[in-house]
């Protein structure tokens, strides 16, 4: 038999064990934690940062709060966690961009976006919508197709900036047609509206969320989608597909922490998502955006970034884009 102070030994080594997955089973506690969007405040990121961060306080009774660190389609905000304590107390939105396109643009990245971080969920998909301003002679996607080819390099498109996926959406469409246009990066959708507004530039792909309204008030012209499928807020939107078979470029949206968070913290997280995901407010706020709500779980999300990371460094490569 076991004397006492065996015993009691023995004892103290459990609580000592124990001491870690209690506090982790506590999470988040009274401490407060960071979602870094790695976009400017007002795009879609941002906005699905501060729905999770908002319905994360409420479930879990703790503080989440939203920072947006700017810059390099989404590498310094993401680099950023990549660096952070892996405590769970700093999150991130990584996007397509950040997390399959960039990889396969930027010849040095900040970070290694697999093994730098442990996926989450993705929390949705965006569609991308094609825009023309208002005084561009093409009013369908054939008419487009052939202005750029009897005019290469002579009409410009803007994106949120490099490698961002309305960035790489033209590319694919440049691809795919085989046309020619003037990439104009910039530092948010914002500006890229703006600019398309007063003609500076003749063309762009942007997230429906940002791109609706001003379309709907006959600012900007819509030509397409470019999702596979039509969408059910804009059912007389034709899809790119209808006219390039196969195009598909859709922007999309996932909640990570870095790589050494205690795997426990990381599932209570993805489940908390997923949940948040198939709320019918939460559900109903982003249908209104056109926005679809994904929550996937993490093994789901862990092989979408991989297939999606070998597909745009596919379409980079086509298209010749490179930033050094």
């Amino acid at each position: 038999m076991l004397n006492r102070r065996t015993m009691l030994a023995a004892a103290a080594s459990l609580t000592v064990l124990a001491a870690p997955a209690l506090a982790q089973s506590d999470y988040p506690g009274s401490k407060v934690v960071t979602i870094v969007v790695p976009f400017a405040a007002g795009g879609t990121t941002d906005l699905l940062g501060r729905i999770l961060a908002d319905r994360l306080s409420a479930r879990l009774g703790g503080k989440f709060i939203v920072e947006n660190r700017v810059g390099a389609g989404g590498n310094t905000g993401a680099a950023s966690v990549a660096r952070a304590a892996p405590d769970g107390y700093t999150l991130t939105m990584g996007t397509v961009s950040s997390h399959a396109i960039n990889p396969g643009v930027y010849a040095k990245m900040p970070y290694d976006h697999i093994k730098d971080f442990a996926p989450i969920s993705q929390v949705a998909s965006v569609p991308n919508i094609l825009m023309v301003n208002l005084d561009l002679p093409a009013k369908t996607v054939p008419e487009l197709i052939e202005l750029l080819k009897k005019n290469p390099g002579k009409y410009s498109f803007g994106s949120s900036g490099a490698g961002t996926s309305t960035h790489m959406a033209a590319e694919l469409f440049k691809v795919d047609t085989g046309t020619d246009m003037v990439h104009v990066p910039y530092r948010s959708s914002g500006q890229v509206t703006q600019d398309l507004l007063s003609g500076q530039i003749q063309i762009t792909f942007d997230n429906i969320t940002i791109a609706w309204p001003h379309v709907e008030a006959g600012k900007i012209r819509a030509l397409a989608t470019a999702t596979p499928q039509r969408l059910a807020v804009a059912k007389d939107l034709p899809a790119l597909a209808e006219f390039i078979p196969g195009y598909a470029a859709a922007s999309w949206h996932g909640f990570f922490a870095p790589a050494g968070v205690p795997k426990d913290i990381v599932a209570k997280l993805s489940a908390e998502t997923q949940a948040i995901m198939r709320e019918p407010a939460v559900i109903e706020q982003l249908k209104k955006l056109g926005v679809d709500p994904v929550g996937s779980n993490q093994a789901e999300f862990t092989a979408y970034i991989a297939a999606e990371t070998k597909r745009w460094a596919e379409v980079a490569q086509k298209a010749n884009v490179r930033i050094e």
